[in-house]
């Protein structure tokens, strides 16, 4: 509404734009046969709409991984990102997914396999699951993805014993109006329709009425004497067709119940007593189709912890899937068109594994793994995500309090490396932070991975969900405590106190858990560190005059040229003994600086040739090398025992790197923190050199 005032004529307008507007319509077959001819999508089956939803929103491709993004996942357009997904694993696995979907689309096999998500608990798949059907909905409420179906009418003027209250009956399956027509003239259309196709797969049709729909088309043939035109003008209106969960129409969930309620007529259906009275029991009239299975027809059916499922109910999957088809009790076999998902835990999933009488249901499913999240500034924003979606009281999130709780949540679901990085080295690798010149050869990190894992890396570990557990009891604490600031060390604490008492992890982690905290300390205390330094002694000025004196020199040295002394004017060798200075701060051995320089030249030409000036502060390596010699060359006129003397918080200097810190996105107070926290390491380290 742009800030103006939400009247009632405003919000019923914007909510009448959002309906599509042949919803109330009825429309007779011969006007569906030509929207056919004009747009043949509209019968596509399930996984063909499905597929083509994923694309409806928008998609980027990522070479590096070679891994297709969907926005409908990364940028979540329909909830201003609200429920954006994160982290290279979990976008693999969403791109596994759609490939499956769209195998299917294709008819290759996995349009009869259920596609089953395994994965830790608080992965991201149920959220996954629950993001497709939103999307499902509103994609078949878009012109895009609109889709038919069709209801039978004037029936108590042609059956005698038609019930009134049934003389209108809507396709008890929502079935698509095609499979009114026989299949021989069905197929002439089809054919016509694949003809005008554009799509990488084309539209098949072989489904049978539903039995009461069956039924009826066969009452009103006889007698119009097999007047199909007639019965299809008199009897049938063509209807638009939206997904909705909540009215159970194409999209339907289905959960485990204790054994005692759980009745395989919530899948397929069951009497409809009511009627049994009025048609007797082997009229199909006195059939309920309110099954999943049925309710999920010419859509999505989601499966919840399907593997918790006993093995009978279990049974009924292996038609839905392979046969698309379902036998209610005591009635004939009815055709279903769906994509079928199920969702499971590892420990439901290693006990069916490894059972035999689970070997058929097993051959039916396509597994795709969702792991948790492995790059720590990628599991970080999983955390801003929750508190943008939270009302979060005024907390300053000071600088490395996520990044360093993702990097213990990563720590915890890595496989031990077998090679000389160790597993901090490798949460780095992955989360790309590790420099060129590091020995450390991330692909086969993640090959030894697969190996050395049962099914794949990132499947245990602690969850997302407990880490944002923990940084909320953190926020409330710091709320009780009139703090208004969140820092890694308060979150820390929060760990150490609650890994005990959470249930999902094993009594015989805590150990590791605890040395891995311990390693996560280790870090952001560098990393502290690194930021007191900074602020004791940053200069932006003359670190791009040193950025630019460095690249003098390194060009000089590329050419075999000389480079001008700023103080005599003298042309002169390049300055190895500068260069080295520099370089060494990136612990850039002898024999790879001519690789690092050439780096470094090749960055700088590559911006010129765009047009962009030399700044060293947009190159991460060079902006810390020249951080750290800039330390180097002024730690000497620092007054380290200010660092360490409370009683001298309010002195010009202190204060001058407390406002160096707030630059660098502390709080005040957070910055008297960190000073206090990383400056004493700082001042002991310096005082004993």
């Amino acid at each position: 509404m742009n800030g103006t005032k939400a009247t009632l004529e405003k919000l019923s307008s914007q909510y009448k734009d959002s309906v599509p507007s042949d919803l109330r319509d009825a429309k007779r077959f011969d006007w569906y046969l030509d929207e056919l001819y004009d747009d043949p999508r509209i019968a596509r089956n399930a996984h063909q709409r499905v597929a083509d939803m994923f694309d409806y929103y928008g998609t980027d491709y990522d070479e590096d991984a070679g891994v297709v993004e969907y926005r409908m996942a990364s940028e979540d357009p329909l909830h201003d990102g609200e429920n954006t997904f994160y982290g290279r694993e979990v976008h693999e696995s969403i791109h596994e997914f759609v490939n499956k979907v769209k195998s299917g689309a294709r008819r290759l096999g996995p349009e009869k396999r259920i596609k089953l998500l395994l994965g830790p608990v608080g992965s991201g798949k149920s959220h996954f699951d629950w993001m497709t059907r939103r999307y499902f909905e509103a994609y078949t409420a878009s012109d895009a993805g609109r889709m038919y179906t069709f209801r039978w009418t004037n029936l108590m003027d042609v059956i005698p014993d038609q019930d009134p209250a049934d003389d209108t009956v809507q396709s008890p399956m929502n079935q698509d109006p095609l499979v009114l027509l026989p299949q021989e003239q069905r197929d002439v259309v089809l054919e016509r329709l694949n003809e005008a196709l554009d799509a990488p797969y084309t539209i098949q049709n072989g489904q049978s009425l539903d039995p009461a729909s069956e039924f009826y088309i066969d009452k009103l043939l006889a007698h119009y004497n097999d007047d199909l035109e007639t019965v299809l003008q008199n009897h049938v209106e063509i209807i638009r067709l939206v997904a909705s969960e909540n009215k159970r129409q194409c999209v339907e969930t289905f959960e485990p119940k204790d054994k005692k309620n759980q009745d395989e007529t919530e899948l397929t259906g069951d009497v409809n007593y009511s009627k049994l009275a009025v048609y007797g029991e082997s009229d199909p009239r006195a059939f309920d189709y309110s099954g999943a299975f049925c309710n999920a027809n010419r859509g999505l059916f989601s499966g919840e912890e399907l593997l918790k499922l006993q093995r009978e109910f279990l049974y009924d999957f292996l038609h839905a899937s392979q046969e698309q088809t379902i036998k209610p009790k005591n009635n004939p076999r009815i055709d279903i068109d769906e994509v079928i998902v199920g969702r499971t835990n590892m420990p439901e999933y290693r006990e069916k594994k490894g059972d035999e009488k689970m070997e058929a249901f097993n051959d039916r499913t396509k597994r795709v793994d969702f792991p948790y999240v492995l790059e720590y500034d990628e599991e970080a924003e999983i955390y801003r995500k929750m508190l943008r979606n939270a009302d979060v009281p005024d907390m300053h999130i000071e600088p490395h309090a996520l990044e360093m709780a993702g990097l213990f949540g990563v720590l915890t679901r890595l496989a031990e490396p077998d090679t000389n990085a160790s597993v901090v080295q490798k949460a780095k690798a992955y989360n790309e932070e590790l420099d060129d010149g590091d020995d450390i050869d991330i692909r086969k990190l993640r090959e030894n991975a697969e190996e050395s894992t049962d099914i794949g890396e990132g499947m245990d570990g602690v969850s997302a969900r407990f880490i944002g557990d923990e940084i909320a009891e953190a926020i409330m604490d710091a709320t009780h405590r009139d703090r208004t600031y969140l820092s890694p060390l308060s979150v820390f604490s929060h760990f150490e106190t609650n890994l005990e008492n959470h249930g999902s992890i094993p009594e015989e982690n805590l150990d590791q858990y605890h040395r891995y905290l311990e390693m996560v300390r280790e870090e952001y205390r560098e990393r502290a560190i690194e930021d007191v330094r900074h602020a004791l002694a940053y200069d932006l000025d003359e670190i791009q005059r040193q950025g630019e004196k460095y690249m003098d020199h390194v060009m000089a040295y590329i050419d075999d040229a000389t480079v001008e002394d700023s103080l005599t004017g003298r042309e002169q060798d390049p300055d190895e003994t500068f260069l080295r200075s520099v370089e060494e701060k990136l612990d850039i051995p002898e024999d790879r600086k001519d690789d690092f320089r050439q780096e470094v030249s090749n960055w700088v030409s590559r911006r010129a040739r765009e047009g962009t000036s030399f700044d060293p502060h947009d190159n991460d390596r060079l902006r810390r090398a020249l951080e750290r010699k800039l330390w180097e060359d002024k730690k000497h006129n620092i007054n380290f025992s200010a660092l360490v003397s409370a009683n001298e918080l309010d002195d010009d200097e202190r204060n001058a790197w407390i406002e160096a810190l707030v630059d660098r996105g502390y709080s005040q107070a957070g910055a008297q923190e960190v000073l206090e926290f990383a400056g004493a390491e700082v001042a002991k380290t310096e005082l004993e050199a």
